[in-house]
């Protein structure tokens, strides 16, 4: 038989001449991809027991060998497994490996979205800002601070709390009021201020992701302030407002029946569930976690001075806190809403920042046209809840060295 086949087997091509010049060499850059992982028992304790048996990793459904594991507990680092070489590949060459990097310490990012925040909760916010300082960021941790409106914040990543203290005296709300909002300009897609500066705390958080995405292997929390989004707020009141429509209506031959007027607002809850969809899928890439904080704490009914009516008052506060705990929830932290004990929550982050894992792995999936890619992290281990971040995107290709001498 393998005679038979050999025969029908058509002749070998001829063979290429062998290159006479230097054999090109092709580099391939291998990171160590890392993820923390937090992993809690079913009274909530973190679980500082696991090895690195007890961890499976997947990559686009691909597993993964764990080349490092790093424990944080109670501020203290634990290395698990030191981080191995990656893995060699024929025909490649690979950079000199790095040891990874130190894990000591928090990065905190606090936002202050003081564009959605009511100027008269001024002061109970910077008592907020206060307690963060005292209870939440500890010797050795690294934190930011920036605000998207009128506070004019941006101090950059330092350990100065004297930069801190500082920039808390000048956090003051700035959010529209119910009657703003009502009586305020109006465009086919909903109020349009009231999107405008949804879209710029959405673009200052953003580029902050941006920024502390280059930062491995530390624990990155952005403690985001806010009183919440609603893209079509107190819709029924507007609608009965003599100045719902803009500069482009009659609104003396305008009947305020006409649906297509409002035609782009029936979307606005879907728009913003995609936008706050981008933000955190943004966070997830950059190995970050929202914890989201309403400062109005156990809200009840609006101000007096306000004339809303209670139930469209309610849906409004409804929306908005549900805006903050997508943020959270999407991202693996904690939205604290509907609640006035800040020192409760407050340590409930403490401990959630301070115990976890750090997990690394180098990919086994080569194609760098591959750039964004999915992660998986299970423990086998029965009682347990796991969260880790869902996604990642390789770092941009270095640019080529040119090989040319002089210039040309």
């Amino acid at each position: 038989m393998a005679t038979a086949l050999a025969a029908q087997a058509p002749p070998a091509p001829p063979q290429a001449p062998a290159p006479t010049g230097p054999t090109p060499n092709f580099s391939v850059t291998v990171n160590l991809v890392t993820t923390d992982v937090i992993v809690r028992d079913g009274k909530g304790q973190f679980v500082p027991d696991l090895t690195k048996n007890d961890f499976t990793v997947d990559e686009d459904g691909v597993k993964q060998d764990i080349a490092s594991l790093v424990m944080v507990h109670g501020g203290r680092t634990y290395n698990l497994v030191q981080t191995e070489a990656p893995p060699q590949q024929e025909g490649i060459i690979l950079p000199t490996t790095r040891p990874a990097g130190d894990v000591a310490g928090r990065i905190f990012i606090l936002f202050v979205d003081d564009l959605h925040l009511d100027f008269q909760n001024t002061g109970r916010i910077r008592n907020l800002f206060e307690k963060i300082e005292k209870d939440l960021i500890h010797p050795g941790d690294e934190f930011a601070i920036v605000s998207t409106g009128p506070s004019s914040i941006a101090v950059q990543l330092t350990y100065n709390r004297a930069e801190l203290e500082s920039a808390i005296k000048k956090i003051q709300g700035n959010g529209l009021k119910p009657d703003d909002i009502i009586n305020g300009p109006v465009d086919q897609d909903g109020p349009s201020e009231v999107r405008y500066r949804a879209h710029v705390a959405f673009s200052t958080v953003n580029d902050l992701l941006k920024s502390i995405s280059k930062v491995q292997n530390r624990r990155k929390a952005i403690i985001y302030v806010s009183d919440g989004y609603d893209f079509n707020p107190f819709a029924q009141s507007r609608q009965q407002s003599s100045s719902y429509f803009d500069s482009r209506y009659d609104t003396a031959t305008q009947d305020p029946s006409d649906q297509s007027m409002y035609q782009g607002q029936v979307f606005a809850d879907s728009d913003l569930a995609g936008e706050l969809s981008e933000l955190t899928q943004s966070a997830n890439r950059a190995n970050a976690t929202f914890y989201t904080i309403d400062p109005r704490g156990l809200a009840g009914f609006n101000d007096i001075d306000e004339q809303v009516d209670p139930s469209e008052w309610s849906d409004y506060l409804r929306k908005s806190q549900d805006s903050l705990r997508v943020l959270a929830d999407l991202t693996g932290g904690i939205a604290v809403v509907n609640q006035n004990d800040f020192d409760k929550a407050l340590k409930k982050i403490d401990a959630e920042t301070s115990d976890y894992y750090v997990l690394g792995y180098y990919s086994k999936n080569p194609d760098p046209r591959k750039r964004e890619r999915s992660i998986s992290v299970k423990i086998d281990r029965p009682g347990v809840t796991v969260w880790s971040r869902k996604t990642y995107v390789l770092p941009p290709a270095p640019a080529p060295v040119s090989t040319r001498k002089g210039g040309r």
